[in-house]
């Protein structure tokens, strides 16, 4: 069941077994040992697998139900989150996410630093800039604090439907000694879902914070007030965006807001 539960918190977070042994100084064989069954955990393991996998102790162990995300009817409304971050997607917002992330790997996709970790922050900025910036949601999505940075719930479940329909591909390679997991896009993004002005904002977040590799735009978003102020493997509040401080600002407020 111990294995069985770091497997799945491992896929909901995008982490390979490789990126998992090095959060928690195992071995790639070893934690395949975990998830298989064959290899147990130690209880002073227990909290380092925690923190990698931003999740309790209690979920680890099977006591606490484990996070899941799930695609709504069309009707539903906004996104409801429970504890143990159980989210109900409303399809419109899966379908602005898919033409997001499309628009985003047709860009920016082929850099080499472009994986899975730099795609989660970049997506974050784009969400939480649109927030402050318009007072409106953009992709809405779901962000969680760990120690990666923000990380987008239902990522996992939007990549699977799009590997599935055969819009992308997924490689898992290298960047310099590190693992890395980049996803190619395999057809255009479809711009009519997307307005000009949210175009903009993913255009401006892509132009100042794409080149960045995945340590540098970790620590980046480390210091964004929204991150600072989340507790940890808690979901981070959009309103905190009205509270950063001037080098994340992308508003500019008047004496009357």
């Amino acid at each position: 069941m111990i294995g069985k539960n770091i497997h799945a918190l491992r896929e909901l977070l995008g982490l390979s077994q490789e990126e998992l042994g090095a959060a928690v100084k195992l071995s790639r064989p070893i934690i395949s040992q975990i998830e298989c069954g064959t290899r147990k955990v130690s209880a002073e393991e227990l909290p380092a697998f925690s923190r990698a996998l931003n999740a309790s102790v209690g979920q680890i162990l099977g006591t606490s139900p484990l996070p899941s995300v799930s695609v709504a009817a069309e009707s539903a409304g906004a996104y409801a989150a429970a504890p143990q971050l159980r989210i109900s997607v409303p399809q419109r917002n899966m379908a602005k996410f898919r033409q997001v992330l499309l628009y985003v790997l047709n860009a920016v996709g082929a850099k080499p630093n472009i994986g899975e970790t730099v795609l989660y922050k970049l997506l974050y900025f784009m969400d939480f800039n649109y927030y402050e910036k318009y007072e409106e949601q953009f992709i809405g999505a779901t962000y969680i604090k760990n120690h990666y940075g923000p990380t987008p719930v239902e990522f996992r479940k939007l990549i699977g439907l799009m590997e599935k329909a055969g819009e992308i591909i997924k490689v898992d390679s290298k960047y310099f000694s590190f693992p890395q997991t980049k996803y190619l896009p395999c057809k255009a993004a479809d711009l009519s879902a997307l307005s000009a002005r949210e175009i903009k904002v993913i255009d401006q977040v892509l132009g100042k914070l794409s080149d960045m590799n995945a340590a540098q735009i970790s620590d980046y978003s480390h210091k964004d007030v929204p991150w600072m102020t989340a507790a940890e493997g808690e979901k981070m509040d959009y309103e905190a965006v009205f509270y950063r401080t001037p080098d994340y600002s992308v508003r500019e407020y008047g004496d009357g807001i």
